[in-house]
């Protein structure tokens, strides 16, 4: 057993925002020699091979996923994965001389599995794959009692930086969109929710209760005092390891706009454009000209603001990147613009080069959602955001882009209303021409010019030297 590779679980929800930081998390343990187990819902698809192949020490554990949304204790198949997980355990548990795992690290979306890891005494570590600061602001929201915040009054949070005090925006309720599915629904569309209801605890809280650790998918110096806050209110040691983003990332950023550097094909991604085409119309526009425009893949405005948001884009007269992802039912497509912008406008439908984007010199700014990876990416690359968050922590990420790293603006004071033509148009010329902007984002995207960063590279050797002689409950306190 002395020279067995220990093993340490990593359990990631559906979607592209929690899969792609649970992989890489695998791949900077799997560097420290540890063997990872990726436990991802069956509707993720993963080919085990070609994903072991390329890490010998990397392993996937699909469990049954139900179609719906993620209520697992209301759903009968929950119990199934419960169950498929709790086996997996029960068959490594009667190896001679293989040990279980050293712990667990459990999106917290996936909290229900760690009743199962518990029951084989093996530790949890709870993970967010987004920032430090969404967590934070809404723990603080529900302590100071934010419910009762008055139009005018702006709410400190005791431990928390004063520019980041809450006012009545950030906590009233955006009205909710049609459902993922809906017949007319535009991609992404639909605003599911925002914060949690003014005065509510976190929906996280539960999920991670029990952890003896708390990591999240950020850095030292993009966060600080938000991870120095959760570290105090939650009484357990509490990490940044991120940004987790893939490896290309972090080289350096010309690499990616060679013209001899591999593409990927064009049957791997579905697109309307390649790379090369992006890159040539890029290559065409005026150094930090090009506004991008992009929502992910799971969220987008309304179906009533996507009109809005192509008349905004029509009179900016700058250059841009529309990217509208496919979804369900007839979608959206503004009809004319492409005609009316002419070699203006490059409107993507479906997947499109991101990193590239936000790499090259063309690009002056991102209107984006603010979904965490999306966030990162941009601010590590020096591109200043327009933020048009439109559910759960994105809301948080565009104020800490706004208020604490001052990269950026949101596209409108007040989101409980619909964004309108003016309130984009207003937003694209006040990004664009922000000089102090542009260089607050130059010079905190120069922090991650070297690579990922060193305060997550020493938090993960901290993390690695904590679990490595515990391994029993009594060690960790679990209860």
């Amino acid at each position: 057993m002395a020279d067995c590779v220990r093993e340490i679980f990593v359990v990631s929800a559906a979607g592209q925002g929690h899969l792609q930081p649970c992989t890489q998390l695998c791949n900077h343990l799997n560097s420290r020699n540890y063997q990872t187990t990726l436990v991802v819902p069956s509707s993720v698809a993963i080919p085990s091979s070609s994903f072991t192949r390329q890490n010998p020490l990397a392993k996937i554990l699909h469990l049954t996923a139900s179609p719906g949304l993620p209520r697992p204790r209301l759903d009968p198949l929950h119990h199934k994965a419960a169950q498929e997980l709790h086996d997996h355990l029960a068959d490594i548990s009667i190896i001679p001389d293989m040990p279980l795992p050293l712990c667990a690290i459990v999106d917290f979306q996936m909290g229900w599995t760690k009743e199962v890891f518990w029951k084989f005494h093996v530790p949890v570590i709870g993970f967010f794959t987004f920032g430090s600061c969404a967590a934070a602001m809404e723990w603080g929201a529900w302590n100071v009692r934010a419910g009762d915040i008055r139009p005018d009054e702006l709410r400190l949070i005791p431990g928390l930086p004063d520019h980041m005090a809450l006012t009545i925006s950030d906590i009233k309720r955006r009205p909710a969109g049609p459902p993922r599915g809906h017949a007319n629904r535009p991609p992404g569309g639909g605003r599911e929710g925002g914060p949690p209801k003014p005065g509510d605890r976190p929906p996280w809280v539960p999920e991670i209760e029990g952890s003896v650790v708390l990591m999240f998918n950020t850095c030292d110096f993009l966060e600080r005092p938000f991870i120095e806050y959760m570290k105090t209110q939650m009484g357990v040691p509490v990490w940044g390891v991120g940004p987790l983003l893939p490896e290309t990332y972090w080289k350096p950023s010309d690499s990616l706009l060679l013209p001899d550097r591999p593409m990927k094909p064009h049957h791997c991604r579905q697109s309307n454009y390649t790379e090369e085409d992006v890159a040539r119309w890029l290559d065409s526009k005026p150094h930090g000209s090009v506004l991008y425009v992009a929502f992910g893949s799971e969220v987008g405005p309304t179906v009533e603001e996507y009109p809005h948001l192509a008349s905004a884009l029509e009179e900016s007269t700058r250059p841009f990147i529309w990217v509208i992802q496919s979804g369900s039912g007839d979608g959206y497509y503004p009809e004319g613009l492409n005609s009316k912008a002419g070699e203006r406008c490059l409107i993507i439908c479906g997947w499109a080069p991101q990193v590239l984007i936000l790499s090259h010199k063309s690009t002056g700014g991102f209107l984006s959602h603010c979904g965490w990876n999306s966030t990162v990416e941009a601010i590590g690359r020096g591109v200043p955001i327009l933020g048009w968050p439109i559910r759960g922590d994105q809301f948080y990420n565009a104020k800490l882009v706004a208020k604490h790293l001052k990269v950026g603006y949101g596209v409108c004071e007040d989101f409980t209303e619909m964004v309108k033509k003016e309130d984009i148009v207003e937003g694209i010329e006040r990004l664009m021409g922000d000089e102090v902007v542009k260089r607050q984002a130059m010079e905190i995207g120069k922090r991650l010019e070297d690579g990922f960063p060193a305060s997550s590279v020493a938090a993960l050797d901290v993390f690695v030297d904590f679990i490595r002689p515990k391994t029993s409950s009594e060690v960790y306190r679990i209860v």
